[in-house]
């Protein structure tokens, strides 16, 4: 028989193991009546073997690790467009891009300010737009009409947790949710960084439409080490088909994505129209027709940086006050300590692209892309103080380090104040548990004895490497040369081979005639020859300098194949 005792600064804790296996564990009480009972215990126990003290001091310094380190929305709102305006055709703005973090870090997600959109279906009060049996019909908090969860464009500038090849600088994602959260699209071949594998044939939805990017399947990485420099994209609603009258009905809304980068201007790629109608017909569920992104008009409500997954260490000092730290978070910041971070919000109506374009592709003059600035409206800007927690604990005081702001121009972003707390340009890192709360504090102030100061977080490794089949819609009618390779300055090998425009997979699930099909081909092919990679088609950021992508993404169609083929990424992997 045996007998241990752990004495804690607010109880005692003592455990008898007898020889046949019977125990008494872990009887807990306050200090005044345990010492008594482990007293008794210890006169009638024979042998006894331990006695062990374990006091606050003893437990300074054992660094924990954890998820949930910060969780919180900094974001914008603005006005909506006039009703009737029209202004939902089109939408888009200049987002900053820098290296919120100095290393690639393990288990970390931050979007960088990004936007959703969404069908407008503020008709409808009280039905639901998410079918039973879909992932976000569980979210009862979402009805009674799950619209803000029905369909979404997502996407944007960040960090996601995901990623296979992390380099230190964000990169720019594609997604869409189209099935009420069932799964994401968020390349032409794959999901959102969720599955190594390419998504299977009948949930493909994007079509790449630029000859010249290629689109990998964990997102475009950029050049050097951008800081503070712009990058812009547009959502705009183009009729590269009409609408069909079959079953589902689908509207003529393909959602084409324009970028606006120091070496690449124009659209990368479009959401097919019936990525978003098919959900109506798969569910039986005749009430959708009419209401996805397909022939809605659009909507976004702001915009915002999405901080989702972010690791932290725990620890206490000798006197038992316990601290967390998170990764180090950097902002682009000016000399009067102000970060840029989102510029130039408009909204479109049709006539800034979606009608000249249509006149050409049914045989009217060329136009030119360029979005006309006539048929824009900027929304006036509005912010308020963000809040964050740990763990579902309120964090103090982060508010003293910066707030968000409106600068003059209609400009968003946050503004620095000297503080103790963090040098500019430096979210609070520390931060002290009193009670429920977290509240920060300085570095200066997180006693050594904790180990925090120097301890440091989990590098990502290289992950495995994005597949696809060599059946099905990647394969019949298949490409027409390839494979080749890149090398991207994230460290991985992308493998691409050209297909013909039509001849993509994501168009393989669909029973479209051959005439529908050549009307389209040789529409891109005139788009193609008419439209470069270096026109202004958004206008120019009102301030700053645009950001440039990896030079390596940016490849030149072979010869014969210069108009009506597009370079479809097959692969991606470590090198």
């Amino acid at each position: 028989m045996g007998m241990v005792f752990n004495f804690r600064e607010d109880s005692i804790s003592c455990s008898v193991k007898f020889g046949f296996d019977m125990s008494l564990k872990h009887t807990t009480m306050k200090r005044t009546t345990t010492e008594e009972f482990c007293r008794l215990l210890a006169a009638i126990a024979m042998g006894v073997t331990t006695v062990t003290t374990v006091t606050a001091a003893d437990k300074a310094g054992v660094v924990t690790p954890h998820s949930q380190g910060l969780h919180g929305y900094i974001g914008f709102s603005h006005d909506r467009p006039p009703a009737g305006s029209g202004y939902s055709a089109g939408m888009g703005f200049y987002a900053a891009v820098w290296p919120l973090v100095d290393q690639p870090l393990a288990d970390f997600q931050i979007g960088l300010p990004s936007s959703w959109v969404t069908p407008d279906n503020s008709d409808n009060k009280d039905k639901p737009l998410a079918p039973e049996g879909t992932l976000a019909r569980k979210w009862k908090e979402r009805g009674p009409t799950w619209s803000s969860v029905f369909q979404t464009l997502e996407g944007g500038l960040g960090y996601w947790a995901g990623n296979h090849f992390r380099y230190g600088p964000p990169k720019f994602s594609l997604n869409a949710t189209p099935q009420c959260y069932d799964y994401e699209v968020g390349s032409p071949g794959w999901s959102f960084f969720y599955s190594n594998e390419a998504l299977p044939d009948n949930r493909l939805g994007i079509a790449q439409l630029s000859n010249r990017l290629l689109i990998p399947p964990d997102a475009l990485p950029f050049q050097g080490n951008p800081n503070g420099e712009f990058l812009g994209y547009t959502w705009m609603a183009l009729p590269f088909t009409d609408p069909a009258t079959g079953d589902p009905p689908t509207g003529d809304q393909s959602w084409t994505c324009f970028l606006s980068a120091a070496n690449f201007k124009g659209p990368m790629a479009y959401y097919i129209p019936e990525t978003w109608s098919k959900l109506a017909k798969l569910f039986n569920y005749p009430f959708l027709h009419g209401r996805g992104l397909d022939a809605r008009p659009g909507n976004m409500g702001g915009g915002a940086m999405e901080i989702n997954t972010v690791p932290r260490f725990d620890s206490q000092d000798a006197k038992g006050t316990r601290y967390s730290k998170i990764p180090k978070l950097q902002f682009p910041v000016d000399a009067d300590g102000r970060a840029i971070l989102v510029q130039d919000v408009t909204y479109y109506s049709k006539a800034a692209l979606h009608d000249s374009f249509k006149a050409w592709r049914d045989g009217g003059p060329a136009c030119s892309g360029r979005f006309d600035e006539k048929a824009t409206w900027k929304p006036k800007l509005t912010t308020k103080t963000t809040r964050f927690d740990q763990g579902g604990k309120k964090m103090i005081d982060v508010e003293r380090s910066f707030d968000t702001k409106i600068f003059e121009g209609n400009v968003w972003g946050l503004q620095w104040t000297t503080n103790e707390l963090s040098p500019k340009g430096l979210f609070p890192q520390y931060y002290k548990h009193v009670g429920d709360e977290r509240v920060a504090v300085p570095a200066a102030e997180v006693p050594a004895e904790t180990k925090l100061l120097t301890q440091e977080f989990k590098l990502a490794k290289m992950g495995v490497p994005y597949t696809s089949p060599t059946v099905g819609a990647w394969a019949q009618p298949g490409p027409k040369l390839g494979p080749f390779t890149a090398k991207l300055v994230d460290g991985s090998v992308v493998t691409y081979s050209w297909y013909r425009f039509v001849d993509q997979p994501s168009f393989q699930q669909y029973a479209w005639s051959e005439e529908k099909k050549a009307k389209l081909q040789a529409f891109v092919e005139k788009l193609h020859a008419a439209w470069p990679i270096d026109r202004d088609y958004m206008a120019p950021p009102s301030r700053g300098k645009l950001a440039s992508f990896d030079p390596a993404l940016l490849v030149t169609p072979p010869k014969d194949l210069e108009v009506g083929y597009v370079p479809i990424v097959t692969h991606q992997s470590p090198p």
